[in-house]
Parts: C-alpha cells; structure tokens; sequence
C-alpha cells in the first residue's frame, strides 16, 4: 500500500485527547486515523455492493409461483 501525507485541522483538545488514545491503543494518530477511514471506506463498498445487488434482484423480479396467466378478477376474491 502507497502512502501519502496529507494536512488536517483539528481542534487542539481534540487532538490532545486523540493522542492518549492511540497512546493506549500503542499506535499513533495516523495510526488511528488510517483504521477509521479503511473502516468507512469499507463500509462504503460494501452498501454499494449491497444496494447493487437488490437492484439487481429488483430487475430480474421474483418467481411468485404463478405459471400461468391469472385468470381471476380481485373482485371475485371477496364478496361485496
């Protein structure tokens, strides 16, 4: 895996308490950052490849069963 820098802006005491988390963690902030964003970037194809899927299904339909043509009228199904 290539890597690049990149700059972010982040508030200070945010940063500061990001610090002693991947301190705990024994990683460093890059560390923790790069796990997020492969976690999202995760999570991201997999709901495209999710969403792509049911419309596929969606396309192709569903085998209701019916072989043949219907032959019945929804109104002949109840009495009113």
């Amino acid at each position: 895996m290539r890597y690049q820098n990149i700059t972010l802006s982040i508030p200070k005491d945010v940063l500061k308490k990001i610090k002693h988390i991947a301190v705990e963690k024994n990683t460093s902030v890059s560390g923790l950052l790069t796990q997020q964003l492969l976690e999202i970037a995760a999570k991201d194809d997999n709901y495209k490849r999710a969403k792509a899927n049911q419309l596929h299904f969606l396309k192709k339909g569903f085998d209701l069963g019916i072989e043949e043509k219907i032959t019945w009228k929804r109104d002949e199904l109840y009495d009113r």
